[in-house]
Protein backbone atom coordinates (compact mmCIF):
# COMPACT_ATOMS: atom_id res chain seq x y z
CA UNK A 1 0.00 0.00 0.00
CA UNK A 2 2.82 2.39 0.81
CA UNK A 3 4.43 1.80 -2.58
CA UNK A 4 1.07 2.23 -4.35
CA UNK A 5 0.48 5.52 -2.55
CA UNK A 6 3.98 6.64 -3.46
CA UNK A 7 3.21 5.98 -7.14
CA UNK A 8 -0.24 7.58 -7.13
CA UNK A 9 0.68 10.51 -4.91
CA UNK A 10 0.41 13.78 -6.86
CA UNK A 11 3.63 15.67 -7.43
CA UNK A 12 4.41 19.19 -6.22
CA UNK A 13 3.31 20.77 -9.51
CA UNK A 14 -0.03 18.96 -9.42
CA UNK A 15 -0.59 20.06 -5.83
CA UNK A 16 0.18 23.67 -6.74
CA UNK A 17 -2.25 23.52 -9.64
CA UNK A 18 -4.95 22.06 -7.43
CA UNK A 19 -4.34 24.81 -4.87
CA UNK A 20 -4.59 27.40 -7.64
CA UNK A 21 -7.84 25.84 -8.84
CA UNK A 22 -9.30 25.99 -5.32
CA UNK A 23 -8.59 29.70 -5.14
CA UNK A 24 -11.05 30.17 -8.00
CA UNK A 25 -14.14 29.72 -5.85
CA UNK A 26 -16.52 29.94 -8.77
CA UNK A 27 -14.81 27.16 -10.68
CA UNK A 28 -14.18 25.05 -7.57
CA UNK A 29 -17.78 25.01 -6.36
CA UNK A 30 -19.06 24.64 -9.92
CA UNK A 31 -17.00 21.47 -10.23
CA UNK A 32 -18.49 19.97 -7.08
CA UNK A 33 -22.02 20.97 -8.05
CA UNK A 34 -21.56 19.48 -11.52
CA UNK A 35 -20.20 16.23 -10.06
CA UNK A 36 -23.10 16.06 -7.60
CA UNK A 37 -25.69 16.53 -10.35
CA UNK A 38 -23.94 14.10 -12.68
CA UNK A 39 -23.62 11.38 -10.04
CA UNK A 40 -27.27 11.88 -9.12
CA UNK A 41 -28.29 11.56 -12.78
CA UNK A 42 -26.38 8.27 -13.05
CA UNK A 43 -28.88 6.89 -10.58
CA UNK A 44 -31.84 8.37 -12.44
CA UNK A 45 -33.72 5.07 -12.24
CA UNK A 46 -33.76 5.46 -8.46
CA UNK A 47 -35.04 9.04 -8.64
CA UNK A 48 -37.62 8.93 -11.42
CA UNK A 49 -39.22 5.61 -12.36
CA UNK A 50 -42.61 4.10 -13.01
CA UNK A 51 -41.56 1.03 -11.03
CA UNK A 52 -41.13 0.87 -7.25
CA UNK A 53 -37.64 0.49 -5.87
CA UNK A 54 -38.65 -2.35 -3.56
CA UNK A 55 -41.74 -4.51 -3.16
CA UNK A 56 -42.47 -6.58 -0.06
CA UNK A 57 -45.06 -9.22 -0.94
CA UNK A 58 -46.05 -12.20 1.19
CA UNK A 59 -42.79 -12.27 3.10
CA UNK A 60 -40.50 -11.88 0.07
CA UNK A 61 -38.58 -8.87 -1.19
CA UNK A 62 -38.58 -7.90 -4.87
CA UNK A 63 -36.58 -5.23 -6.73
CA UNK A 64 -38.57 -4.24 -9.85
CA UNK A 65 -35.99 -1.61 -10.83
CA UNK A 66 -33.38 -4.32 -11.28
CA UNK A 67 -35.49 -7.25 -12.46
CA UNK A 68 -38.78 -7.69 -14.30
CA UNK A 69 -41.52 -9.73 -12.69
CA UNK A 70 -44.71 -11.06 -14.32
CA UNK A 71 -48.03 -9.94 -12.94
CA UNK A 72 -48.76 -13.49 -11.78
CA UNK A 73 -45.98 -13.11 -9.18
CA UNK A 74 -48.21 -10.76 -7.25
CA UNK A 75 -51.45 -12.65 -7.76
CA UNK A 76 -52.41 -11.07 -11.05
CA UNK A 77 -53.87 -12.67 -14.14
CA UNK A 78 -51.48 -11.85 -16.99
CA UNK A 79 -48.02 -13.44 -17.43
CA UNK A 80 -46.65 -10.18 -18.93
CA UNK A 81 -44.50 -7.69 -17.04
CA UNK A 82 -46.24 -6.08 -14.10
CA UNK A 83 -47.68 -2.61 -14.52
CA UNK A 84 -47.15 -1.24 -11.02
CA UNK A 85 -49.20 1.87 -11.76
CA UNK A 86 -52.30 -0.26 -12.36
CA UNK A 87 -54.69 0.28 -9.41
CA UNK A 88 -55.60 -3.43 -9.49
CA UNK A 89 -51.95 -4.46 -9.10
CA UNK A 90 -51.36 -1.86 -6.40
CA UNK A 91 -54.30 -3.17 -4.42
CA UNK A 92 -53.01 -6.76 -4.72
CA UNK A 93 -49.58 -5.81 -3.42
CA UNK A 94 -50.74 -3.46 -0.67
CA UNK A 95 -53.11 -6.10 0.69
CA UNK A 96 -50.17 -8.45 1.20
CA UNK A 97 -47.21 -6.08 1.66
CA UNK A 98 -45.96 -2.65 0.61
CA UNK A 99 -44.12 -0.77 -2.15
CA UNK A 100 -41.28 1.77 -1.87
CA UNK A 101 -41.57 4.28 -4.72
CA UNK A 102 -38.88 6.72 -5.96
CA UNK A 103 -39.50 10.47 -5.42
CA UNK A 104 -40.81 10.84 -9.00
CA UNK A 105 -43.18 8.04 -10.02
CA UNK A 106 -42.58 8.45 -13.73
CA UNK A 107 -39.83 7.42 -16.11
CA UNK A 108 -38.86 9.53 -19.11
CA UNK A 109 -41.26 7.63 -21.40
CA UNK A 110 -44.14 7.07 -18.97
CA UNK A 111 -47.43 8.58 -20.11
CA UNK A 112 -49.79 9.86 -17.44
CA UNK A 113 -53.27 8.78 -18.53
CA UNK A 114 -54.94 10.26 -15.45
CA UNK A 115 -54.41 13.95 -16.20
CA UNK A 116 -57.10 16.38 -15.08
CA UNK A 117 -56.74 18.34 -18.34
CA UNK A 118 -55.36 17.71 -21.82
CA UNK A 119 -51.61 17.48 -22.26
CA UNK A 120 -49.47 19.45 -21.91
CA UNK A 121 -50.68 19.95 -18.37
CA UNK A 122 -49.24 22.53 -15.94
CA UNK A 123 -47.15 21.69 -12.86
CA UNK A 124 -49.00 19.93 -10.08
CA UNK A 125 -48.35 17.80 -7.02
CA UNK A 126 -48.35 14.74 -9.30
CA UNK A 127 -46.14 16.20 -12.05
CA UNK A 128 -43.88 18.75 -10.41
CA UNK A 129 -42.78 20.41 -13.67
CA UNK A 130 -45.90 19.55 -15.63
CA UNK A 131 -46.16 17.24 -18.62
CA UNK A 132 -45.20 17.58 -22.27
CA UNK A 133 -47.56 17.33 -25.23
CA UNK A 134 -47.48 13.52 -24.99
CA UNK A 135 -48.43 13.45 -21.31
CA UNK A 136 -44.92 12.52 -20.14
CA UNK A 137 -43.47 13.95 -16.94
CA UNK A 138 -41.15 16.89 -17.71
CA UNK A 139 -39.05 16.47 -14.55
CA UNK A 140 -38.32 12.82 -15.38
CA UNK A 141 -37.36 13.74 -18.95
CA UNK A 142 -35.11 16.53 -17.69
CA UNK A 143 -33.28 14.15 -15.32
CA UNK A 144 -32.73 11.48 -17.96
CA UNK A 145 -31.95 14.08 -20.63
CA UNK A 146 -29.29 15.62 -18.39
CA UNK A 147 -27.63 12.21 -18.02
CA UNK A 148 -27.73 11.47 -21.75
CA UNK A 149 -26.29 14.89 -22.62
CA UNK A 150 -23.41 14.68 -20.14
CA UNK A 151 -22.52 11.07 -20.99
CA UNK A 152 -22.61 11.86 -24.69
CA UNK A 153 -20.43 14.92 -24.19
CA UNK A 154 -17.92 13.06 -22.01
CA UNK A 155 -17.52 10.15 -24.44
CA UNK A 156 -17.21 12.49 -27.40
CA UNK A 157 -14.71 14.69 -25.56
CA UNK A 158 -12.48 11.74 -24.64
CA UNK A 159 -12.51 10.30 -28.17
CA UNK A 160 -12.02 13.71 -29.77
CA UNK A 161 -9.08 14.38 -27.45
CA UNK A 162 -7.40 11.11 -28.41
CA UNK A 163 -7.74 11.80 -32.14
CA UNK A 164 -6.86 15.49 -31.89
CA UNK A 165 -3.80 14.92 -29.72
CA UNK A 166 -2.55 12.13 -31.99
CA UNK A 167 -2.94 14.16 -35.19
CA UNK A 168 -1.44 17.30 -33.66
CA UNK A 169 1.48 15.35 -32.21
CA UNK A 170 2.32 13.73 -35.55
CA UNK A 171 2.16 17.04 -37.41
CA UNK A 172 4.18 18.97 -34.87
CA UNK A 173 6.84 16.36 -34.22
CA UNK A 174 7.67 15.31 -37.78
CA UNK A 175 6.92 18.66 -39.42
CA UNK A 176 7.88 19.07 -43.06
CA UNK A 177 5.71 17.26 -45.55
CA UNK A 178 3.62 15.58 -42.84
CA UNK A 179 2.77 18.95 -41.36
CA UNK A 180 2.03 20.58 -44.74
CA UNK A 181 -0.26 17.77 -45.90
CA UNK A 182 -1.98 17.69 -42.52
CA UNK A 183 -2.62 21.43 -42.55
CA UNK A 184 -4.03 21.34 -46.08
CA UNK A 185 -6.38 18.52 -45.08
CA UNK A 186 -7.47 20.43 -41.99
CA UNK A 187 -8.17 23.55 -44.05
CA UNK A 188 -10.43 21.59 -46.38
CA UNK A 189 -12.10 19.57 -43.62
CA UNK A 190 -12.71 22.59 -41.38
CA UNK A 191 -14.24 24.48 -44.30
CA UNK A 192 -17.16 22.06 -44.46
CA UNK A 193 -20.44 23.31 -42.96
CA UNK A 194 -20.40 20.98 -39.99
CA UNK A 195 -24.02 21.29 -38.90
CA UNK A 196 -25.35 20.77 -42.42
CA UNK A 197 -23.09 17.75 -42.94
CA UNK A 198 -24.29 16.30 -39.62
CA UNK A 199 -27.91 16.79 -40.68
CA UNK A 200 -27.30 15.19 -44.08
CA UNK A 201 -25.45 12.19 -42.63
CA UNK A 202 -28.06 11.76 -39.91
CA UNK A 203 -30.81 11.59 -42.50
CA UNK A 204 -29.16 8.57 -44.18
CA UNK A 205 -29.04 6.34 -41.11
CA UNK A 206 -31.40 5.46 -38.28
CA UNK A 207 -30.35 7.89 -35.55
CA UNK A 208 -28.93 6.38 -32.37
CA UNK A 209 -26.55 7.36 -29.60
CA UNK A 210 -23.53 5.70 -31.22
CA UNK A 211 -24.32 6.78 -34.77
CA UNK A 212 -24.60 10.43 -33.75
CA UNK A 213 -21.43 10.06 -31.68
CA UNK A 214 -19.49 8.64 -34.65
CA UNK A 215 -20.73 11.33 -37.02
CA UNK A 216 -19.84 14.15 -34.63
CA UNK A 217 -16.44 12.61 -33.97
CA UNK A 218 -15.57 13.26 -37.62
CA UNK A 219 -15.36 16.98 -36.86
CA UNK A 220 -15.03 17.53 -33.12
CA UNK A 221 -11.31 16.62 -32.90
CA UNK A 222 -10.06 19.53 -35.00
CA UNK A 223 -9.92 22.30 -32.35
CA UNK A 224 -7.29 20.37 -30.37
CA UNK A 225 -4.92 19.85 -33.28
CA UNK A 226 -3.56 23.39 -33.39
CA UNK A 227 -2.88 23.45 -29.65
CA UNK A 228 -0.95 20.17 -29.61
CA UNK A 229 0.79 20.87 -32.93
CA UNK A 230 2.12 24.22 -31.69
CA UNK A 231 3.53 22.64 -28.52
CA UNK A 232 5.24 19.84 -30.45
CA UNK A 233 6.68 22.30 -32.99
CA UNK A 234 8.10 24.35 -30.14
CA UNK A 235 9.55 21.42 -28.21
CA UNK A 236 10.88 19.12 -30.94
CA UNK A 237 14.17 21.01 -31.33
CA UNK A 238 14.83 21.63 -27.64
CA UNK A 239 17.94 20.24 -26.00
CA UNK A 240 16.25 17.44 -24.04
CA UNK A 241 14.56 16.13 -27.19
CA UNK A 242 17.79 16.31 -29.22
CA UNK A 243 19.62 14.54 -26.38
CA UNK A 244 17.03 11.77 -26.33
CA UNK A 245 17.40 11.30 -30.08
CA UNK A 246 21.17 11.16 -29.75
CA UNK A 247 20.79 8.41 -27.14
CA UNK A 248 18.72 6.37 -29.59
CA UNK A 249 15.34 6.83 -27.95
CA UNK A 250 12.51 6.04 -30.39
CA UNK A 251 10.15 8.66 -31.77
CA UNK A 252 7.13 7.21 -29.97
CA UNK A 253 8.90 7.31 -26.60
CA UNK A 254 10.07 10.88 -27.12
CA UNK A 255 6.60 12.02 -28.12
CA UNK A 256 4.83 10.24 -25.28
CA UNK A 257 7.28 10.78 -22.43
CA UNK A 258 9.09 14.04 -23.16
CA UNK A 259 6.80 16.28 -25.21
CA UNK A 260 3.23 15.13 -24.61
CA UNK A 261 3.11 16.06 -20.88
CA UNK A 262 3.86 19.67 -21.81
CA UNK A 263 1.26 19.62 -24.58
CA UNK A 264 -1.39 18.24 -22.25
CA UNK A 265 -1.40 21.47 -20.24
CA UNK A 266 -3.13 23.40 -23.01
CA UNK A 267 -5.29 20.40 -23.84
CA UNK A 268 -6.61 19.98 -20.30
CA UNK A 269 -7.68 23.62 -20.08
CA UNK A 270 -9.61 23.23 -23.34
CA UNK A 271 -11.52 20.04 -22.42
CA UNK A 272 -14.40 21.67 -20.45
CA UNK A 273 -15.09 23.96 -23.40
CA UNK A 274 -14.95 21.00 -25.78
CA UNK A 275 -17.45 19.19 -23.55
CA UNK A 276 -19.62 22.31 -23.63
CA UNK A 277 -19.59 22.37 -27.43
CA UNK A 278 -20.40 18.66 -27.67
CA UNK A 279 -23.50 19.05 -25.51
CA UNK A 280 -24.59 22.13 -27.45
CA UNK A 281 -24.25 20.34 -30.80
CA UNK A 282 -26.25 17.33 -29.62
CA UNK A 283 -28.94 19.66 -28.28
CA UNK A 284 -29.06 21.50 -31.61
CA UNK A 285 -29.48 18.26 -33.56
CA UNK A 286 -32.23 17.07 -31.21
CA UNK A 287 -33.95 20.44 -31.46
CA UNK A 288 -33.95 20.19 -35.27
CA UNK A 289 -35.14 16.58 -35.18
CA UNK A 290 -31.92 14.98 -36.49
CA UNK A 291 -30.52 13.74 -33.19
CA UNK A 292 -31.45 10.86 -30.92
CA UNK A 293 -34.36 8.54 -31.81
CA UNK A 294 -37.88 9.82 -31.27
CA UNK A 295 -39.01 9.38 -27.69
CA UNK A 296 -35.49 9.47 -26.23
CA UNK A 297 -34.85 11.64 -23.20
CA UNK A 298 -33.36 14.77 -24.72
CA UNK A 299 -33.02 18.39 -23.64
CA UNK A 300 -33.07 19.49 -27.28
CA UNK A 301 -36.35 17.67 -27.90
CA UNK A 302 -37.85 19.37 -24.85
CA UNK A 303 -36.74 22.74 -26.21
CA UNK A 304 -38.44 21.91 -29.51
CA UNK A 305 -41.62 21.03 -27.60
CA UNK A 306 -41.40 24.33 -25.74
CA UNK A 307 -41.16 26.16 -29.06
CA UNK A 308 -44.15 24.26 -30.44
CA UNK A 309 -46.23 24.76 -27.27
CA UNK A 310 -45.83 28.39 -26.31
CA UNK A 311 -49.04 28.12 -24.29
CA UNK A 312 -47.18 25.65 -22.02
CA UNK A 313 -44.14 27.71 -20.93
CA UNK A 314 -43.12 25.21 -18.23
CA UNK A 315 -41.71 22.90 -20.91
CA UNK A 316 -39.35 25.41 -22.51
CA UNK A 317 -38.42 27.11 -19.25
CA UNK A 318 -37.51 23.82 -17.53
CA UNK A 319 -35.31 22.56 -20.36
CA UNK A 320 -33.71 25.97 -20.89
CA UNK A 321 -32.85 26.43 -17.21
CA UNK A 322 -31.27 22.97 -16.98
CA UNK A 323 -29.28 23.41 -20.18
CA UNK A 324 -28.18 26.95 -19.32
CA UNK A 325 -27.15 25.86 -15.82
CA UNK A 326 -25.18 22.89 -17.15
CA UNK A 327 -23.29 24.95 -19.73
CA UNK A 328 -22.61 27.70 -17.19
CA UNK A 329 -21.10 25.23 -14.73
CA UNK A 330 -18.83 23.82 -17.45
CA UNK A 331 -17.67 27.30 -18.47
CA UNK A 332 -16.84 28.16 -14.86
CA UNK A 333 -14.93 24.88 -14.47
CA UNK A 334 -13.02 25.61 -17.68
CA UNK A 335 -12.07 29.07 -16.47
CA UNK A 336 -10.84 27.62 -13.18
CA UNK A 337 -8.80 24.96 -14.99
CA UNK A 338 -7.31 27.60 -17.29
CA UNK A 339 -6.16 29.66 -14.31
CA UNK A 340 -4.84 26.56 -12.52
CA UNK A 341 -2.64 25.57 -15.45
CA UNK A 342 -1.42 29.13 -15.99
CA UNK A 343 2.28 29.19 -14.91
CA UNK A 344 1.78 32.60 -13.32
CA UNK A 345 -0.60 31.04 -10.79
CA UNK A 346 1.48 27.94 -9.95
CA UNK A 347 4.92 29.41 -9.36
Amino acid sequence: MHRLWHILRPGPLTRRRWAAFKTNKRGYWSMWLFLLLFLASLGAEGIANDKPLLVWFKGQMYAPVIRSYPETTFGGVFPSETDYRDPFVQELIEDNGWMLWPPVRYSYDTINYDLDQPAPSPPSTENWLGTDDHGRDVLARVIYGFRVSVLFGLVLTVLSSLVGVMVGALQGYFGGRVDILGQRFLEIWSGLPVLFVLIILSSFVQPSFWWILGIMLLFSWMPLVDLVRAEFLRARNMEFVLAARALGVGHAMIMAKHILPNAMVATMTFLPFLLNGSITTLTSLDFLGFGLPAGSASLGELLAQGKANLHAPWIGISSFMVLAGLLTLLVFIGEGARDAFDPRHTQ
